[in-house]
């Protein structure tokens, strides 16, 4: 006599999937929990509590008037806004071109396999190793008009001595200086490994087709190395739109609000002028800015990244 659960049908595998799917669904879910709780108390609530606080009068102890679009009135009005746009935008343009082509320059010099290049590769990513805090302590000194080695060099030439910091002519520039040393270390680093990634047959298939080290540079190094100057090139331009430490040490925004960037202005409304709701509109703008710019990049820049 047969037993009646023998006659039970076995599940199948159709229909244990559904449950092996949702085990999969949740299981991804709470490997990313970690990561969403750290983003959502630290990115994401910060961001949508600024958005919130840029549509009212707003201090420290928070909002206390909605003005609706008012205080994004008065910022795109207001000179000293203007100014600061000006000012970031000069940055930038000062920073990321020559901070890309010193940290691709220096890369390419110790790409080659030569006795001793360790050392050099060391001295070149060491800014790496260096706080903001302490580099800006090292160029404060270096800028000043009576012991700095800049004023000792103008000196030597016979140049009158210039107030790099006091100078509304020359503090961007002596800031922007400052921030491509600061910042050379990462972007050499990165592009010295793609350089060292990049397939060394090609190179020696070159050299025996007799063709110059410029159309070697121009045809095989620039192309293969174009995902890293991608990667490089977006970093630095967004990183150049957050620069704060260097500029509170060195000039605190001055003189004359010449190097009074943006992202300074939001510190100084924020936490000197105590006007949150002003600070607030102005990082949404920021915030948007970049967001469209980035956008722009990746749309158009993309084109010439060779993946391959």
């Amino acid at each position: 006599m047969n037993d009646s659960r023998d006659l039970q049908p076995v599940p199948s595998q159709e229909s244990r999937r559904p449950m092996r799917n949702l085990f999969t669904f949740l299981e991804g879910w709470l490997y990313l929990l970690p990561s969403i709780i750290l983003f959502g108390v630290f990115v994401f609530y910060p961001m949508f509590r600024t958005i919130y606080l840029s549509f009212f009068l707003a201090d420290q102890m928070g909002p206390f008037e909605f003005v609706g679009l008012e205080n994004y009135q008065y910022i795109l009005s207001s000179d000293s806004f203007q100014s600061s746009v000006k000012a970031t935008i000069l940055f930038v343009l000062y920073t990321v071109p020559a901070g890309i082509l010193l940290a691709l320059f220096l890369a390419l010099l110790t790409n080659e396999k030569i006795k001793g290049i360790g050392i050099f590769r060391t001295l070149f990513s060491s800014t790496m190793g260096m706080s903001v805090a302490a580099s800006s302590v090292i160029w404060m000194f270096m800028y000043n008009p009576s012991i700095g080695v800049f004023s000792r060099i103008a000196e030597w030439l016979g140049f009158p001595a210039i107030q790099w910091l006091q100078d509304p002519d020359y503090a961007l520039l002596a800031v922007s200086l400052s921030t491509v040393w600061m910042n050379a270390g990462f972007a050499y680093l990165i592009i010295l490994g793609g350089l060292q990634n990049i397939d060394t047959h090609l190179y020696e298939n070159a050299k025996v087709a007799g063709v110059s080290y410029l159309y070697q540079l121009r045809r095989i190094t620039l192309p293969m190395l174009s995902p890293t100057l991608f990667f490089i090139v977006t970093v630095s331009f967004i990183n150049s739109f957050q620069t704060f430490g260097q500029i509170d040490i060195l000039t605190k925004g001055g003189p004359v609000e010449s190097t009074n960037v943006i992202v300074y202005s939001i510190y100084k409304d924020a936490f000197i002028n105590n006007d949150v709701g002003s600070a607030s509109a102005q990082a949404v703008i920021l915030f948007f800015c970049v967001l469209l710019l980035t956008a722009l990049q990746f749309k158009l820049g993309e084109r010439k990244v060779h993946y391959q």
